[in-house]
């Protein structure tokens, strides 16, 4: 299981890669993998203040739909264009080109996860 250690983690699986005061967000590999074929991504909030735990979109799965949590509170920048056309990019690179959104932080990060405590929260 990959669990980049430059990364922070939300309980509800999200990764967050924060630079400065805007942050990269998207599901954790264990979440995709728990998820299976991701067939769906939709996220509606850009340009919208969403606070850290409100729902900002939703993953749509074979058998499955899933929300998805802000980690911290910010503004919605831009959603991931790559997903409107290839939402099976969650599932091959949820790390990398199956990111979903892109924020503004405007909270605490205080709550965030290390790999090393998100590793212990699923079980590897």
């Amino acid at each position: 299981m990959n669990i980049p250690e430059g990364l922070k983690y939300t309980k509800d699986h999200e990764w967050i890669k924060i630079e400065g005061t805007t942050a990269t967000i998207g599901i954790t590999e264990f979440a995709q993998s728990e998820l299976g074929d991701i067939v769906y991504v939709d996220i509606a909030t850009v340009g919208q203040d969403v606070a850290a735990h409100d729902i900002f979109g939703t993953v749509e799965a074979v058998k499955t739909v899933s929300d998805l949590y802000m980690p911290v509170a910010g503004k919605v920048l831009e959603v991931n264009p790559i997903l409107d056309g290839s939402p099976e990019k969650v599932n091959e690179d949820p790390y990398g080109d199956g990111w979903m959104i892109k924020v503004q932080i405007s909270g605490s990060t205080d709550e965030l996860l290390s790999a090393a405590q998100y590793k212990e929260l699923i079980g590897k």
